[in-house]
């Protein structure tokens, strides 16, 4: 029998670094993954009935015999039942969806996409928003949905096209809670701690504040709002509660068991928040038969906390409802997080389609000498593929449903993931392959059918020529100001411009050298070299001199960005309130309040700082030159 090879698994051992060098990974990272993905003597390729993703008005052969021989009878069954028979060439004319082609008594998955993804009308500007920091007199201690909703209003007054927000991806609510919005339980639902509990459905906001036990609770709540570092375990326990007796008094009859019996996935969530409860957070420390989902256990333990799992279902329900509201306000541009929890719902619920004994991150480069270790399974590529990407497409759903685009948190994990060997360093990692092409064209035809425009966040390492893929696609690159030596005017146009990112200093923080303090501060590497050379970044094009107030430096940041003919615009909430401290400090752990700074002002008096009207309108005019409303509300779309 012959020995698997690296590259028949997909597993590139060479990649060429941020710095220009190739880099090989060692024997022992080679054999540990191959083992990891079922690789031996036995299996030296991988095996299985693949689908086949194809574009629109092409015709791929499907045959093995001559051009022309229809020796197999083929036949593509159609998303809305009917049948369309074929030869050895699939008609060009086939249906945009999901599919399935037969031939010689063997069926496959065949998905038939776009060239492209969706593309905004015309080129807009808006705020990108870390929610939980933004809190306003009602909050509850963090920023929820309610906010969201009025920022959409106050934003649009200002003339923008779209709110680009942090993933809302769920959490769980137990203490310790996970502050990181990029490392949820799971991707396919959302955070209860940004629902507003007087605004659910059920009552009227009169009758719930009015409910003296919920009052209660909201007053207790809102003392945190004092505290400039979010405490979320003090967050959670109120709002939890409120949302219980909410529940109690007004969750409409018949309503969640009718979202239960047709959605299979809130079923499935309402159980892992129920069995989490019951036994912690984290499956892999559950009782077996539970752990491996085992029917029968999961049915039994399900009927015993049904009322728990009810509950859960029904915050997502009001979470669906707050969404979609905040949508309404102003058209969202969500963010989908490269993976999840290890222990959290979605690996429970595919645990049979992660790679075991392997984390994703990233390797060393000019931005992190050390590498990255993200604490994140990954899908095996096969398993992935020999699911129809089932777990892929159900994720982009959700992400979709009540927004108008979809920023995807390190697009290069669409082609390749980092992976590291448990117990190993990021340095000790490889790059395994993912199939990049039936990937974007399912995010493209995701993408169309929801009208979305898509944003791949493509800093870091990129795979040569991938950009160029992206582009084709319709994908929105994403360009920092902080990082770019072209001048703007040389940016392209298919992108989302930003002067900065939630893992870079802000721009007083660049600017007044608070950022570089922090650093030194807390023990993380510094390098004064490259912080001047974003600093010059900011300075370019008849900047500010140094020693000028961080203001003209956010003003002038923002009109370089304005220059750039890119599609869209963003500014951050943090440099209209000029705050020194960046939302993430990468490598920091427990030295930082990562994920946990609230502005230094409530969402109210930040609306009315001279400052936000000022970018809006750099950015603004920068966007002239295509009517506003670059991304479309769904309702306006006319999705259904």
């Amino acid at each position: 029998m012959n020995a698997p090879t690296p590259s028949a698994w997909g597993l590139m051992p060479t990649h060429i670094g941020t710095d220009g060098r190739q880099r090989t990974a060692s024997a022992e990272t080679i054999g540990y993954l191959l083992a990891a993905v079922g690789a031996d003597r036995r299996h030296p390729e991988p095996d299985g009935a693949w689908p086949l993703v194809m574009v629109q008005g092409e015709c791929p052969r499907v045959g093995g015999g001559r051009e022309g021989t229809t020796a197999e009878h083929s036949e593509v069954e159609l998303e809305d039942g009917s049948a369309r028979p074929c030869g050895d060439r699939l008609p060009a004319d086939l249906p945009l969806g999901y599919h399935r082609l037969h031939r010689g008594g063997r069926s496959r998955p065949l998905v038939v996409t776009p060239p492209r993804c969706h593309l905004p009308d015309a080129r807009g500007f808006g705020f990108a928003v870390q929610l939980y920091s933004t809190r306003s007199a009602a909050s509850w201690g963090i920023g929820d949905l309610a906010d969201l909703a009025g920022l959409g209003d106050w934003a649009r007054e200002l003339g923008a096209s779209m709110l680009l927000v942090n993933p809302l991806h769920a959490g769980l609510p137990i203490a310790p809670i996970e502050p990181s919005p990029y490392f949820p339980t799971s991707r396919l639902f959302v955070d209860p701690l940004v629902l507003r509990p007087e605004r659910v459905a059920g009552g009227t906001d009169g009758r719930v504040a009015g409910n003296p036990d919920v009052a209660d609770l909201a007053a207790a709540a809102r003392l945190l709002n004092r505290e400039r570092q979010i405490d979320r375990d003090r967050v959670a326990p109120l709002k939890m509660a409120a949302l219980e007796r909410t529940f109690r008094d007004s969750a409409t009859p018949g309503e969640v068991e009718a979202a239960l019996a047709t959605r299979p996935r809130l079923r499935d969530f309402g159980i892992f928040c129920a069995l989490a409860e019951r036994h912690g957070k984290d499956w892999r420390d559950w009782p077996r038969p539970l752990a491996r989902r085992d029917p029968a256990a999961v049915g039994t333990a399900a009927a015993e906390l049904a009322e728990r799992v009810r509950f859960h279902a029904w915050v997502q329900l009001q979470l669906d409802r707050q969404m979609e509201e905040a949508g309404a306000a102003l058209p969202l541009i969500r963010d989908l997080a490269v993976g999840f929890h290890p222990g959290g719902a979605d690996a429970w619920l595919w645990q049979e389609m992660i790679v075991p004994g392997v984390t994703v991150g990233a390797p060393p480069d000019s931005f992190n000498s050390r590498g990255q270790d993200w604490g994140i399974p990954a899908f095996d590529p096969w398993k992935l593929r020999a699911s129809g990407y089932a777990p892929f497409i159900e994720t982009l759903r959700a992400n979709l449903r009540e927004g108008a685009g979809l920023r995807i948190d390190h697009v290069m994990g669409l082609q390749r993931l980092w992976c590291i060997p448990a117990g190993g360093g990021p340095a000790e990692g490889c790059y395994v392959g993912y199939p990049a092409g039936d990937l974007l064209g399912i995010v493209a035809l995701e993408s169309v059918r929801h009208r979305a425009t898509v944003v791949g966040e493509d800093l870091g390492t990129v795979p040569a020529g991938f950009r160029a893929r992206l582009r084709r696609r319709g994908v929105l690159s994403y360009v920092v100001l902080l990082f770019e030596d072209r001048p703007p005017a040389r940016w392209p146009r298919q992108a989302l411009a930003a002067v900065t990112t939630h893992d870079l200093p802000t721009v007083s923080g660049l600017w007044d050298g608070t950022d570089l303090e922090a650093r030194r501060r807390i023990g993380l590497p510094t390098d004064a070299a490259a912080t001047e050379e974003m600093v010059e970044r900011i300075r370019r094009g008849g900047g500010p001199a140094p020693g000028a107030e961080n203001a003209a430096a956010v003003v002038h940041a923002h009109r370089r960005l304005a220059a750039s003919g890119c599609t869209l615009l963003a500014a951050t909430l943090e440099d209209v309130a000029g705050v020194g401290e960046r939302p993430n400090q990468p490598g920091s752990g427990e030295g930082s309040p990562n994920w946990s700074l609230a502005l230094p002002m409530p969402r109210e008096r930040l609306q009315e700082l001279p400052m936000s009207r000022e970018l809006a309108g750099i950015l603004s005019r920068g966007a002239r030159g295509g009517r506003r409303g670059a991304v479309k509300r769904r309702s306006e779309a006319g999705v259904p």
